[in-house]
């Protein structure tokens, strides 16, 4: 099953921050969102601009199904993690048996340190590399696992995501710090079951260890093995002397104490110079990390947000089109406000001037008029996002078409109640209604999954039942 939708006040700041920049990055790429409600909410909020661009965008992203794309995709970059980590496992059991073998052959000491540490020290080679000169600190292990995140999300909403993310943690110099913890902490992995493998082998098994050449001498390899050993010595490893290392270049020792120095030798130098190494660099990415994470935020000078000044903190109010329409209109929903609402209200969407309005009220049932404006629309809104109630009653006129502003109205009006119920008021006497008309309101409130009725449920609106 798939994983409910937590709400915005559970999430993290870095996902926060996360769902406002691909909002905005989706913007920039489709155009401007349907936001009216959105801005409302987030102006009603308060906060300085950073907040109601980030109340504003998690709104939109709750509305449009971001907020359950990242849900999706965190789960998908779960399942990365856990395939990657199964090939850490079993890489690093494969680079022991590698650099071992089955014991029937000696063990060329030199190859064995080349199969244990050769990939490892290219790879940590290519990442310092681009941690000087391309800032990239993610590598190739980065890179693969945000793609694995991203296909195992199964969710074309998630495509903006991994974009969103590594653009925030760039602008703090965080995604190198970010996928190197990733990077390195699946290397220290591999690198730990390689070691464990290999003490597995060398306590059960019996191995000969021995060194080859063609053209070099053998104090080539005496300075080179003693090299190799100085820094593991300091940590008690054995160290092989010059004679025990010349009489291993023809043939393997059969002497106990040479199998365990040169044993001891390749532990030390594969914990020195492999997982020392990485340990180090994760943790040094992990103190990176966390004091880049306190300073995250979002950069009010790019143009997105720059454009919403103005309509989230406006210096005066102002008429008319803002932005261009947008290439996908939104479809209208209805919903519930719970939170403190109490109270009982009734609100008319463009009545005939004729009509006779208000009809007599229960007493304790508030009477919000009839909405026919922009201003009026606006300032009930206003007030319901400050006073919800917990019963609205809006009446309609079904003569009129049940067109996109009015459902998006009745849409906004619910989402400000706790429950809602739609009246579609008779028609003046000597007047019919269109039954073709009529049907497209059913079906239009039926789509919103509001309760609706023909006669005036007054006993609900003051009693809150039939």
């Amino acid at each position: 099953m798939t994983e409910p939708n937590r709400p915005t006040h559970a999430l993290s700041s870095l996902e926060r921050l996360w769902l406002t920049e691909a909002v905005r990055l989706r913007e920039e790429h489709a155009g401007p969102l349907e936001d009216r409600e959105a801005n409302r909410r987030a102006q009603a909020a308060g906060g300085d601009l950073a907040s109601r661009i980030e109340t504003r965008a998690l709104w939109l992203a709750q509305r449009d199904g971001l907020l359950g794309a990242l849900q999706h995709w965190r789960q998908g970059a779960r399942l990365a993690l856990i395939v990657l980590l199964g090939l850490a496992l079993l890489s690093g059991a494969g680079l022991a048996l590698a650099a071992l073998g089955d014991g029937q052959r000696p063990v060329n000491v030199f190859w064995a340190l080349g199969s244990l540490l050769g990939l490892h020290l290219l790879m940590l080679l290519g990442w310092a590399l681009g941690l000087v000169f391309a800032g990239d600190g993610g590598g190739t292990l980065g890179r693969l696992w945000l793609w694995l995140s991203e296909k195992l999300a199964r969710d074309a909403q998630a495509a903006q995501l991994a974009p969103a993310l590594l653009l925030l943690l760039q602008r703090q110099r965080l995604s190198r710090w970010a996928l190197g913890l990733l990077v390195h902490g699946l290397w220290l992995v591999a690198l730990l079951i390689a070691l464990l493998s290999l003490l597995a082998l060398l306590a059960t098994r019996r191995y000969g260890f021995v060194w080859e050449t063609t053209i070099l001498g053998s104090e080539t390899f005496v300075a080179l093995t003693q090299g190799l050993g100085a820094f593991p010595a300091l940590l008690g490893f054995a160290l092989p002397d010059a004679e025990l290392i010349r009489a291993s270049g023809a043939s393997p020792l059969a002497v106990e104490s040479a199998r365990q120095a040169w044993a001891a030798w390749l532990v030390g130098v594969l914990l020195v110079y492999g997982v020392l190494p990485r340990l180090l660099l994760l943790l040094l990415c992990l103190w990176r990390w966390q004091r880049g994470y306190a300073d995250l935020s979002l950069d009010l000078s790019l143009p997105g947000y720059s454009l919403l000044r103005e309509r989230l903190q406006p210096s005066s109010e102002r008429l008319g089109v803002c932005d261009a329409a947008p290439s996908q209109l939104h479809q209208p929903q209805a919903g519930s406000h719970g939170e403190g609402s109490q109270g009982a209200l009734l609100v008319a969407i463009e009545l005939d001037p004729q009509r006779s309005w208000p009809p007599a009220l229960p007493k304790g049932i508030g009477d919000a008029g009839v909405i026919d404006s922009r201003e009026q629309r606006k300032q009930l809104l206003d007030q319901l996002s400050r006073f919800p109630p917990a019963r609205l009653l809006i009446a309609c006129d079904p003569r009129r078409s049940p067109d996109r502003g009015s459902l998006a109205l009745l849409g906004e009006l619910a989402r400000s109640a706790a429950a809602t119920r739609i009246w579609l008021l008779q028609p003046p006497p000597g007047e019919a209604l269109d039954s073709a008309r009529l049907g497209d309101w059913h079906r239009a409130l039926e789509q919103l999954q509001l309760s609706h009725s023909d006669s005036a449920p007054l006993s609900w609106l003051e009693h809150g039942h039939d």
